[in-house]
């Protein structure tokens, strides 16, 4: 689930982000390493958070336990706004551009395909998280096959390149810059703590998360490094720069105008596995607030078939499909994502604040306490400040509508409420 997730679809169309910030080949590999690094350490994070709350939720439970309630609603209000929602309506979008290299699409069918995949795969996830969880690790194999293969081609084939690993012919590296291509890069790692948010529904969660967020982040590193290697390898950092689709234009060089079409099905098949982890995952933070009186109650309901948050499930379909109707996303999702490093670096402050309180405790600690943490810290707040000084109106936009939850959340919990009486999580029978 953690490789699932995170690699979507932004590793064949991210690298021209990174690359457009960083002029060297060398800064635009410490770029995915540093990037890689940064994730691997927010995973440990929450790997021992995971070990000592197996409560369903993640970071929204995590929040709440660490600091107030409001701060945990904040996060689940952002997540349904924009961020888990938008990046929802995103991939679906991207998952029905490259459909439109198959079969021409007009504006209004391409929003009917972005739609209609959030339905299909929703629908999967109501009758059963063992469906879900299925369905994504096929697509996960299939993924990682074909990246293999892209990665083998591009080395075996790229010998025919005159000249490799050519760095820009203009411009130099600046920290601003530096700083820029690492948000878009953690971009493409986004959804590490997603895993998370499922834990009564995992077998041993206090083992199986902190192993598989360790695991899964190394693995996505590797794949992103070798991906990035490979793009850099066979075409100029300049032309990696300027492209919108760096993975088809990687297969065009290599092997014609015929390689983007194959190219297009491999974008389709890693979005589509993608967005069944995410969207198997968000729901489970919206019932959890449902169990806390945080959302309407009948959001907390389980169905008693198939055992999943059915209700959820559909509050978080219906939302995204409205978001690819109206376009909305686009100028919601990138206002608001860049404010996940605000929760982030509040999260591994809260671990510092739970270490040192009495009574709490866990099957995993992460190495190198506090100074792991503390890099986190100072790291995620230096991706939040680069991002508002460098685009301040957007940015105080996007934090003033993650803000705006705070008098929904003081109006909410005045409102007298009867929480259900039954269990966050109830396994369906086999």
């Amino acid at each position: 689930m953690v490789v699932g997730t995170i690699i979507g679809a932004s590793i064949f169309v991210q690298p021209s982000e990174v690359t457009s910030q960083v002029h060297s080949v060398g800064g635009v590999l410490l770029v995915w390493f540093l990037a890689g690094i940064l994730t691997l350490i927010g995973s440990l994070v929450c790997a021992e958070l995971a070990s000592t709350f197996t409560r369903t939720g993640g970071v929204y439970v995590y929040l709440t336990e660490a600091f107030h309630p409001a701060l945990g609603f904040l996060w689940g209000w952002a997540m349904l706004l924009t961020m888990h929602s938008g990046i929802i309506a995103a991939i679906a979008t991207v998952f029905a551009r490259y459909a439109g290299n198959f079969v021409p699409l007009a504006s209004w069918g391409s929003k009917a395909v972005a739609i209609a995949v959030i339905l299909v795969l929703s629908a999967v996830n109501y009758v059963g998280v063992r469906q879900g969880s299925r369905l994504q690790s096929l697509f996960t194999a299939g993924k990682m096959v074909a990246v293999a293969a892209i990665v083998a081609l591009g080395f075996a084939l790229g010998g025919r390149v005159p000249e490799h690993f050519v760095g820009s012919a203009s411009g130099s590296d600046s920290l601003g810059g530096f700083l820029l291509a690492m948000a878009a890069g953690l971009f493409a790692y986004g959804g590490w703590h997603m895993v998370t948010y499922s834990s009564e529904e995992t077998v041993e969660p206090a083992k199986t998360i902190p192993r598989a967020l360790l695991i899964g982040t190394l693995v996505v590193t590797a794949t992103y490094m070798a991906m990035t290697a490979v793009y850099l390898y066979v075409m100029p950092l300049d032309k990696v720069a300027a492209s919108t689709r760096v993975a088809a234009d990687l297969a065009d060089t290599l092997l014609g105008s015929g390689g983007a079409g194959a190219v297009s099905a491999i974008v389709m098949f890693s979005t589509f596995g993608g967005l069944a982890g995410i969207i198997l995952a968000g729901p489970r933070v919206y019932y959890a607030m449902a169990q806390d009186g945080l959302l309407f109650k009948w959001f907390a309901e389980l169905h008693p078939r198939h055992g999943t948050p059915h209700r959820a499930i559909v509050l978080q379909a219906v939302w995204s499909s409205l978001l690819v109707a109206t376009g909305t996303f686009r100028a919601l999702f990138t206002r608001v994502v860049y404010t996940e490093w605000i929760f982030f670096a509040l999260m591994a402050i809260g671990l510092i604040v739970l270490r040192r309180r009495k009574g709490t405790t866990r099957e995993y600690s992460i190495p190198l306490y506090p100074v792991a943490p503390i890099l986190f810290i100072v790291s995620s707040l230096a991706i939040v400040v680069n991002t508002l000084t460098s685009n301040p109106r957007d940015s105080v936009i996007g934090l003033g509508l993650v803000l705006m939850g705070l008098p929904i959340y003081f109006l909410w919990v005045k409102r007298p409420q009867r929480l259900p009486d039954e269990p966050y999580i109830r396994h369906p029978e086999p």
